[in-house]
């Protein structure tokens, strides 16, 4: 009984501290994502006024893979910083209503704009520049995209990679994140 106590104490208190919380519409919350009108052209304004990258991740209620996301991955305190410090985060409910103003002026509601985009699976994570020409759709601007959950490195190292403009240079993604990686170990 005893070993059973101690082992119930040591889970219970190596699980994350930090791990995010869910809202209304079942999908995680963290303090690092913005509540904006899902413009947008306005959210890379403002994401530009603060020196950080606009960043929009597609989440849907239910999924497990942004439940890994949300209590494995961005609760790694590297990773958690790293997102404060680096990204105007703007999340997008799969199957939501609420509407979403694309850079190409396109409005629909979230549901409709994922479809728009493309996008099939969640957690699915769009990256922009500091810079989009009028008339292009997110899906085509975001400089990389990050389909599904992936481990702490991964993460850390794509979030990095992109904060470093590494998609403008020779050094492909896949790359990059083996020399961070081995750099790493």
């Amino acid at each position: 009984m005893k070993k059973l106590f101690a082992t119930l104490i040591a889970v219970l208190f190596t699980a994350p501290l930090f791990a995010a919380t869910l809202g209304d519409d079942g999908l995680h919350k963290t303090d690092w994502m913005r509540e904006t009108f899902k413009d947008l052209g306005e959210d890379l304004a403002e994401a530009n006024a603060e020196g950080k990258r606009l960043m929009v991740i597609i989440e849907q209620r239910g999924c497990i893979y942004c439940k890994k996301m949300h209590e494995e991955i961005f609760v790694v305190p590297k990773i958690d910083q790293y997102i404060h410090d680096n990204y105007f985060v703007v999340q997008i409910n799969m199957f939501g209503d609420l509407e979403v103003t694309d850079f190409d002026g396109t409005t629909l509601p979230e549901k409709d704009m994922v479809r728009h985009w493309n996008a099939l699976f969640t957690p699915m994570i769009l990256f922009f520049s500091s810079e989009v020409d009028a008339g292009t759709s997110a899906n085509q601007a975001a400089v990389a995209t990050m389909p599904g959950a992936f481990g702490k490195h991964t993460t850390f190292n794509m979030f990095n990679w992109v904060v470093e403009e590494g998609y403008l240079g020779d050094e492909s993604f896949q790359k990059y994140h083996a020399r961070k990686f081995t750099e790493q170990q």
